[in-house]
C-alpha cells in the first residue's frame, strides 16, 4: 500500500470536503466554520490531541468499539455511510490566486491608487500629456510585479508533482483490499509494512518489529519504534505516544494493523494544513514599512497641495490656473516611480538569487531577507544532512578501537535481515571491506536474527577455518544482559558492579554528546557447533561501542558564522531531543545561551515566553505549535524573523515568519508555506541572500530619500514664490516635464552600487527617520531656489508677467540639475565620485537628463514647452549655484551622520 512514485507526501494535497464524525469526538461541526484566530486554532489542536490521547491510553478493543468497527475492519456499505457523514480523507491546499486577483494585489498599493486618481483628474481637466505619463508609470510598475510573481509561482509549481496513492484496508470476509486514500474513514483497519506511507492518524492494534520514520513531523533523525500496548496516560505531547502513527510519516521496517482514528482535516497533519490555508498571512515587515512610508508622504501631500492652491488662488485670482498648478504639485510630490523602483529592484534581486539556484516565490521576501535580524532554523535536514553516519568506534572505555569497528562491520555485512540506517552507516566503511578481505578470509556459519524483544542480533563467522566467532550487536542494555566479561587492554575481566557503573557513565557521556550508542560483544566457540540460537547469546565479552549521529552539512558552520557577522542572530527550533541538539550546535559553532524544552514552553503564557526568548537561543522537543508561538513572539517583540525548515512540523512557523525558507527536498506543505526555496544543499546562499536583500533595501531607500527631500524643498520654494511673485514661478507643464525627467534619471537606481556599511547590519523601514531627513535636506534646495529667484529677478530683470518665461526657464534648469545632482549626493554618506562611485547606468542616466534639461530651453523645442533661451551670463551663475548646493549638502551630510547616523 501507498508505495509513492515521487515525493512521499504529495498525495496529501487534494480538495477538502467538510464533514461530521461518527462518534462523540466527531459529532460537533468544526468550529473553524464560525471562529478564527490563534486562540481558536489552539483549541482545535487541543481537541485533536485529546482524541489521539484517548485512543492511545485505551485498550485496542475499546478503541475499535468506540469506532463501531472490529479487528477485521468496516464493511464496504458501513464505510460508505461513514464517508457520507465525515467526508473524504483530503487535505485542504492553498489554492493559487486567479490571474485577475493577483493583478489586483499587484496594483492596490497606496501610490498606484493615488497615481490612478491623479491620472483621472488630469484626464478630466484635459491634460492628456500628464494622463499619459502617469498612466504609463502605473502600467509599467504593475506589469513588472505581476509578471515576476507569475514567473515565481510557475517555478515553485515545477517543484511539485501530484501522484495518486492507495491504502490497503481490511474488509470482513474479503481480506485486504487496495482503496484510494481519499476513501479512508475513521474505523477502517489498515495493513502496514515496510515502505508504506501512513495515510491517516491511526492507533496500532497489532505490531511486529514496527519502526516508523517521523523526521518530517518531529525532526527526529532516527526511526521510532511503535507498539500495540496502551500508552502512558501522563504523556503530554501526541508525538510521544508510541502506539499512534501519524499521517505523513512512513514505515521503515516491520508490519502492523492499525485502526484509523482521524482523517483529513481532523488529522494532526490536516490541522497544520488547515491553519495555513484558512488564515491570512500577517503583513511582513517590508509590507508594513512601505505602507507607513507611503502614508507619511501622502499626508504631507494632503497638507501642502491645498496650501499651494490657496496661496496661488488668493494672490493671482485665477482659481482654474491655481488648481492646475496645485495638481502638478501633487504629481510632483508623489513618488510615482516608487512602485516601479521597488518592483524592478526586487525583480533584479530575484534574478541574482536565481543564479544561485534560489526560487523566490514572493518578491517582498527579498527585502525581508535583508531586514532579517533573527533566523530560526530547524535542525534535521536543514543544519544537518538528514543522514546517519558512523561517528565513533571505541572500546569499552571510550578509546578509539579498530577491532570494534571490524566486529561491527562483520556483523552488519553477514546479517541477512533488513539492514537499517545504522548498518548502512557501518557498511559505508568501504576501505575496511578490502582490509579485512571479507570475501576470502571469512565465512558465515549462522546468525541469530534481530527481534524487538531482544533488540540485538548476532552472526557467527569463521576465519581461515579457525574457531567460530559470535558477534553480537544491539541496544546497550540488551547486549549487557548477555555479557559476563569486559575486554580491557586485551584482557577479559569479570563484569563487576563497579565496572558496570563505569560503563554506564561512559555511555551516558556519549549520549550527552548526541550520539546513539550500539554495543558490540563477542564469544568464541569451537567449530563443532553448526547451528546457533538465542540461547547462545550468553557469557559474551563486551568489547566496545559504535556510535552514530546525523552530521551537520559542510556549509552550516561557515553560513552561521557569516550570518553572525552580518548581525543576524540564529535560533535552533527542533523537535529532536536536547542532547542531540546540543551536539549539533557544538559541531556548527553555535554557542548555546540557553535551552528550553517544549514541555517548558507548553506551560508558559505568551508574555512569559516573550520574556524568556532573549535569554534562550536553542529550543528542543518542540511541537509545530511551539515553533509557531516562538516565531510570533519574536515578531511581536519587533524582530524581523526568518524561519528555515523542511518538515511538516515546520509549516506553521514558515507561514508565521516574515520570510519562510525551505529546500527543494522539503515536504510539499513546507514548500507551500515558504517564500524562498533553496535548490542546493549549501547554506552559504543564506548569507548571499541577506546581502542581496540589504542591497535591494538600500537602493529603494535612496530613491525615497532623494524624492522626499527634493520634493519638500521644491514645495517650500513654490510657496514662497507664489506669495511674492506676480506670476506662477513655473507652469504646470514645466513641473510635469521636470518631474518626468527626474524620474527617468532614477531608472538606474536598481543597478546602483551600495556602500559596504549599508549592508553590514539589518535594515528596516523608519518613517520617523525619513521625516527628519526631509526636514534637514529639503530646505537646502530651497536656499538655492530662492537664490535663483533673486538672480532672475534682479540680475536678469525677469520681474514682470511679460518676462515670466525667462524666469521660469532659469528656475526650470536649476531645479532639474539640483534634483539630478541630489541623486549622487544622497545615495551615499561619503563624498560622491571620490569615496563612493555610482554604477555606470546611474551615472549615464543622470548625465543624459542634465543635458536634456539644458537642451530644452536652448533648443528648437523651447517654444513648444513655453521656455526660452537663457543668456550666456546665466551659466557662470549656474555653475556657482550648483557648486554651492553640492558643498552645503556634503556639509549637512557630515553633521547629520554624526548626529543621527546614516541608514
Amino acid at each position: 500500500m501507498l508505495k509513492p512514485t515521487h515525493h512521499p507526501l504529495q498525495f496529501f494535497f487534494a480538495r477538502f470536503i467538510r464533514s461530521r464524525a461518527i462518534h462523540r469526538h466527531y459529532h460537533r461541526r468544526s468550529m473553524l466554520e464560525t471562529l478564527g484566530g490563534t486562540a481558536h486554532e489552539r483549541q482545535v489542536q487541543a481537541e485533536h490531541a485529546q482524541v489521539l490521547r484517548q485512543a492511545a491510553v485505551s485498550p485496542p478493543q475499546t478503541v475499535l468499539d468506540s469506532l463501531h468497527t472490529t479487528d477485521q475492519g468496516l464493511g464496504a456499505p458501513q464505510a460508505d455511510r461513514v464517508r457520507t457523514q465525515v467526508g473524504g480523507n483530503d487535505i485542504e491546499q492553498e489554492k493559487p490566486l486567479p490571474w485577475w486577483l493577483l493583478l489586483w494585489h499587484c496594483y492596490r498599493t497606496p501610490f498606484d491608487l493615488l497615481l490612478s486618481l491623479l491620472a483621472l483628474i488630469s484626464f478630466l481637466t484635459g491634460d492628456l500629456r500628464a494622463t499619459t505619463v502617469i498612466g504609463a508609470m502605473v502600467c509599467l510598475s504593475v506589469s513588472l510585479r505581476f509578471f515576476q510573481e507569475i514567473k515565481s509561482h510557475r517555478a515553485a509549481d515545477q517543484l511539485k508533482a501530484l501522484v495518486s496513492n492507495k491504502a490497503m484496508v481490511l474488509r470482513p470476509g474479503q481480506g485486504p483490499q487496495d482503496i484510494p486514500v481519499h476513501d479512508l474513514v475513521p474505523g477502517d483497519v489498515i495493513s502496514l509494512s515496510a515502505g508504506d506511507m501512513i495515510p491517516a492518524d491511526c492507533r496500532i492494534v497489532q505490531a511486529k518489529d514496527l519502526f516508523v520514520a517521523q523526521a518530517a513531523m518531529t525532526g527526529e533523525s532516527l526511526p521510532v519504534e511503535k507498539f500495540a500496548h496502551d500508552a502512558d496516560a501522563h504523556l503530554r505531547s501526541p508525538m510521544d505516544l508510541d502506539n499512534i502513527v501519524f499521517m505523513g510519516t512512513n514505515v521503515v521496517s516491520g508490519t502492523a494493523h492499525a485502526v484509523v482514528v482521524a482523517t483529513g482535516q481532523r488529522s494532526y497533519f490536516g490541522d497544520l494544513a488547515m491553519r495555513l490555508t484558512q488564515t491570512d498571512r500577517a503583513p511582513t515587515q517590508f509590507q508594513a514599512g512601505v505602507n507607513k512610508v507611503a502614508w507619511l508622504l501622502i499626508r504631507f501631500m494632503t497638507v501642502m497641495v491645498p496650501l499651494v492652491l490657496l496661496v496661488n488662488g488668493l494672490t493671482k485670482g485665477n482659481w482654474v490656473e491655481a488648481a492646475l498648478f496645485a495638481l502638478s504639485i501633487a504629481v510632483g510630490l508623489t513618488p510615482e516611480m516608487l512602485p516601479m523602483i521597488v518592483t524592478s529592484t526586487l525583480a533584479k534581486g530575484a534574478v541574482r538569487l536565481s543564479q544561485q539556484k534560489v526560487v523566490v516565490k514572493r518578491l517582498d521576501a527579498i527585502q525581508n531577507f535583508g531586514a532579517m535580524d533573527v533566523l530560526c532554523t530547524d535542525k534535521t535536514g536543514t543544519l544537518t544532512q538528514d543522514k546517519i553516519v558512523l561517528a565513533r568506534h571505541t572500546d569499552v572505555w571510550g578509546q578509539s578501537s579498530r577491532d570494534v569497528l571490524e566486529y561491527a562491520y562483520l556483523n552488519s555485512y553477514y546479517q541477512t535481515g533488513l539492514k537499517n540506517m545504522l548498518d548502512v552507516a557501518v557498511l559505508d566503511q568501504v576501505q575496511l571491506h578490502h582490509d579485512l578481505e571479507v570475501a576470502t578470509a571469512y565465512a558465515k556459519v549462522d546468525e541469530v536474527p534481530f527481534d524487538f524483544q531482544r533488540r540485538r542480533m548476532s552472526v557467527v563467522v569463521i576465519e581461515h577455518d579457525r574457531r567460530h566467532l559470535l558477534i553480537c550487536k544491539g541496544a546497550l542494555e540488551e547486549v549487557m544482559k548477555a555479557c559476563t566479561q569486559v575486554r580491557r587492554d586485551g584482557q577479559d575481566l569479570p563484569l563487576t558492579p563497579e565496572l558496570l557503573a563505569d560503563i554506564q557513565h561512559i555511555t551516558h557521556s556519549l549520549n550527552e554528546e548526541g550520539l546513539r550508542v550500539v554495543a558490540v560483544a563477542i564469544k568464541e566457540s569451537d567449530t563443532s557447533q553448526t547451528r546457533y540460537s538465542v540461547a547462545d547469546e550468553s557469557d559474551l565479552i563486551l568489547v566496545g561501542y559504535v556510535a552514530f549521529l546525523d552530521p551537520p552539512k559542510d556549509t552550516t558552520a561557515a553560513a552561521l558564522h557569516s550570518l553572525h557577522e552580518q548581525g543576524v542572530s540564529v535560533m535552533v527550533l527542533t523537535g529532536d531531543n536536547e542532547w542531540v541538539t546540543r551536539k549539533v550546535c557544538h559541531d556548527v559553532g553555535l554557542p548555546i545561551v540557553g535551552l528550553l524544552n517544549g514541555a517548558d514552553i507548553q506551560d508558559m503564557s505568551d508574555a512569559q515566553l516573550a520574556a524568556a526568548l532573549p535569554s534562550h537561543n536553542v529550543f528542543a522537543k518542540l511541537t509545530p505549535d511551539h515553533k509557531e508561538r516562538v516565531v510570533r513572539q519574536l515578531r511581536a517583540s519587533g524582530h524581523v524573523v526568518g524561519f528555515m525548515g523542511d518538515g511538516i512540523n515546520d509549516a506553521p512557523a514558515l507561514r508565521a515568519a516574515d520570510i519562510g525558507i525551505s529546500v527543494d527536498t522539503a515536504v510539499d506543505i513546507a514548500k507551500e508555506a515558504a517564500d524562498i526555496i533553496l535548490l542546493e544543499k549549501s547554506l552559504m546562499v543564506l548569507s548571499l541572500g541577506v546581502k542581496q536583500g540589504r542591497r535591494t533595501f538600500a537602493n529603494m531607500l535612496k530613491y525615497i530619500k532623494m524624492t522626499a527631500s527634493s520634493n519638500f524643498g521644491n514645495v517650500l520654494s513654490v510657496l514662497v514664490a507664489s506669495a511674492v511673485l506676480p506670476f506662477l514661478p513655473m507652469l504646470p507643464m514645466h513641473l510635469l516635464v521636470q518631474n518626468l525627467l527626474y524620474d527617468i534619471s532614477q531608472i538606474g537606481i536598481p543597478f546602483d552600487n551600495v556602500d559596504a556599511n549599508q549592508i553590514a547590519t539589518p535594515q528596516k523601514w523608519n518613517p520617523q527617520d525619513l521625516g527628519r531627513f526631509m526636514l534637514f535636506f529639503g530646505p537646502i534646495s530651497s536656499i538655492f531656489d530662492l537664490t535663483t529667484f533673486a538672480l532672475m529677478w534682479w540680475v536678469f530683470g525677469a520681474n514682470a508677467p511679460e518676462k515670466q518665461t525667462l524666469f521660469q526657464s532659469g528656475w526650470f534648469v536649476v531645479g532639474l540639475l539640483t534634483q539630478t545632482l541630489v541623486v549622487h549626493m544622497v545615495r551615499t554618506q561619503y563624498i560622491p565620485f571620490v569615496q563612493s562611485r555610482a554604477s555606470t547606468p546611474l551615472i549615464v542616466m543622470t548625465v543624459c537628463i542634465m543635458l536634456v534639461g539644458l537642451f530644452l530651453p536652448m533648443g528648437p523645442l523651447a517654444a513648444y514647452f513655453k521656455l526660452q533661451a537663457l543668456p550666456a551670463a546665466y551659466f557662470p551663475y549656474l555653475g556657482l549655484i550648483l557648486l554651492g548646493y553640492v558643498t552645503l549638502t556634503q556639509l549637512m551630510k557630515r553633521f547629520y551622520t554624526r548626529r543621527f547616523g546614516w541608514q
